[in-house]
């Protein structure tokens, strides 16, 4: 899994160390939120595959430094669909789908791709989501820089109910908090 995680980083060097931030934050989610060893397990697998998909996306897309015309969008889109067709018949890799499927869901149902809302979206992707956003705002990508901690924190508590579960936000921004204050 590690190594799948890293041949996607691999060709998207712009995420690089990214499957391993989000796995080590999703379990920690993970595991303060109560869940048992072996949907931890799962979550981790999910989190180092959760982009796995993008490895069916045309480079032109994938490494586009502008923006995205409509119809690129619309297969870039593709990927969490493509990433479950991926590990459909790996059936110790069925359970991780949640997150592969649902990582770009949002709250209020206008994510993608099933447009998804509120705890239709499945819990391990509810969990993921955060994770996922986190690790983004918080790295420089090729379209901005990184965003302050601050910042990301403001955006959290504002998107409670938005794109997030409202009920993780807390747990999650006190988990991440706790984690910056052991490393000072």
């Amino acid at each position: 899994l590690e190594g799948w995680g890293r041949a996607l980083e691999l060709r998207d060097f712009e995420t690089k160390g990214h499957s391993q931030r989000v796995e080590r934050l999703a379990v920690a989610l993970a595991q303060q939120l109560g869940c048992d060893p072996e949907e931890v397990r799962q979550i981790r697998r999910g989190a180092y595959l959760h982009d796995i998909g993008k490895i069916a996306i045309r480079d032109e897309i994938l490494f586009k430094p502008g923006e995205l015309s409509s119809n690129e969008w619309d297969e870039l889109k593709r990927h969490p669909q493509l990433g479950r067709e991926m590990i459909a018949n790996i059936p110790f890799l069925r359970p991780t789908q949640d997150i592969i499927f649902s990582h770009h869901e949002r709250w209020d149902g206008q994510g993608y791709p099933a447009g998804l809302r509120g705890e239709d979206i499945p819990l391990w992707a509810r969990i993921f989501i955060l994770v996922d956003h986190w690790d983004a705002l918080n790295s420089d990508r090729p379209y901005r820089k990184a965003w302050p901690r601050e910042k990301i924190i403001r955006y959290f508590k504002d998107n409670a109910g938005v794109i997030f579960d409202p009920a993780l936000v807390p747990v999650f921004l006190e988990l991440v908090e706790a984690e910056q204050s052991s490393t000072e």
